[in-house]
């Protein structure tokens, strides 16, 4: 008897292992770059949320929460309004942390340099 290979097999020409499944049950592409979505009931209504991947992450955007920029390469989610209300325009990238201490924080005021901070 010949001992175990740990090693992957190499992929046919095909793209896929010589070895596996070939029923289907392959992972869907597309659901592996975007997430798996999901609707999250909160206070303000209900959001479908779709985690998004380090490397699915390719452009900077300005979290909500936090007013910071969420660089290529992070983790984040996007969270939209579930009920339909809005469109491709209501969808927002949140750091996972602040969109999970949302109902936490009060809203980010944005002030000038100049501006007192207390008043």
């Amino acid at each position: 008897m010949s001992p175990r290979r740990n090693r992957p097999s190499r992929p046919t020409h095909s793209g896929r292992p010589a070895s596996g499944p070939r029923d289907g049950s392959e992972l869907d592409e597309d659901r592996v770059r975007q997430g798996v979505q999901g609707v999250q009931a909160w206070s303000d209504g209900d959001w479908m949320v779709r985690g998004i991947a380090g490397p699915a992450a390719t452009k900077t955007y300005r979290c909500p929460g936090c007013n910071q920029e969420i660089r290529p390469g992070v983790p984040h989610l996007v969270a939209w309004p579930a009920d339909g209300r809005g469109d491709l325009t209501d969808r927002r990238h949140w750091h996972s942390g602040c969109w999970r201490a949302r109902d936490r924080r009060t809203p980010v005021v944005e002030r000038s340099r100049n501006a007192p901070r207390y008043g």
